[in-house]
């Protein structure tokens, strides 16, 4: 893998993040990168054992972040998480949305209960949490909102239907905040990740002959990192993107 030499962003510093499934995979690599701009991170996951060792690990020379376990699909347990981090770091004017569940399911198969299970794990969480955050980020003048969305729609990807109509979902909700909240110097913007190689994704999906399709579809030929969206979630969090919003970013080295 190309060795990088991250960007520093000094309008990041100090500034209050709030981040959601940051216990691992893409989540863990963004709480160490926002850590590493200085900003003073405040990130929630269901998973309480990896929640604290992403602590653990990125604790060094920059902030140490801090650790709520939520389970998101509670949204007053994820106010409550938000209200706490508050109290710790100050407002935030940074929330990253990126906390989702891939799970296959059967159209078949799928239960009304299962079905609002699924929105609520992928999608539900996200607008609750821009709800509870977006105050803060009018108090301060303004603010950004990365959401995280896929792109496995946009490649009518089966077998997982609650999931890519909840990623679709985003893409709405992304531009309903923009156009409403723009005004008040707020952008929201969207990720949409190709097929990242997290350990999840390593360990239950990749095979040699899927990694053979896999970089025979992309344009540029090697696997994606975690690393790789948040470094697109930071410069679209500061201020060099100051004025881009609305829009949509993907990430999965020109997939097609």
């Amino acid at each position: 893998m190309t060795e990088i030499q991250n960007a520093i962003y000094p309008s990041l510093r100090g500034r209050a993040v709030f981040i959601t499934g940051g216990g691992g995979g893409i989540g863990a690599s963004l709480v160490r990168h926002f850590a590493e701009q200085h900003c003073k991170v405040v990130f929630v996951d269901i998973d309480q054992a990896g929640g604290e060792a992403v602590v653990r690990d990125v604790a060094g020379d920059h902030p140490a972040p801090l650790f709520i376990q939520c389970d998101l699909r509670d949204i007053a347990a994820l106010k409550a998480a938000i209200a706490k981090g508050r109290d710790a770091v100050g407002d935030f004017t940074v929330l990253v949305n990126n906390a989702a569940h891939d799970e296959r399911h059967d159209t078949m198969a799928v239960t009304p209960e299962y079905w609002d299970e699924r929105l609520a794990v992928n999608l539900r969480h996200q607008f609750f949490a821009a709800q509870a955050i977006i105050p803060m980020m009018q108090a301060a003048g303004g603010g950004a909102i990365v959401n995280f969305g896929s792109t496995s729609w946009h490649l009518s990807q089966g077998g997982m239907p609650a999931y890519v109509t909840a990623k679709a979902g985003i893409e709405a909700l992304t531009r309903s905040l923009a156009r409403d909240y723009g005004p008040d110097g707020i952008r929201a913007n969207c990720i949409l990740p190709g097929w990242i190689m997290t350990k999840r994704q390593i360990e239950k999906w990749l095979t040699p002959e899927g990694e053979a399709d896999l970089l025979k579809r992309q344009c540029l030929k090697e696997k994606l990192a975690p690393a790789d969206c948040a470094r697109m979630a930071l410069w679209l969090a500061a201020d060099d993107s100051r004025l881009i919003t609305a829009h949509n970013f993907y990430v999965d080295a020109g997939a097609v």
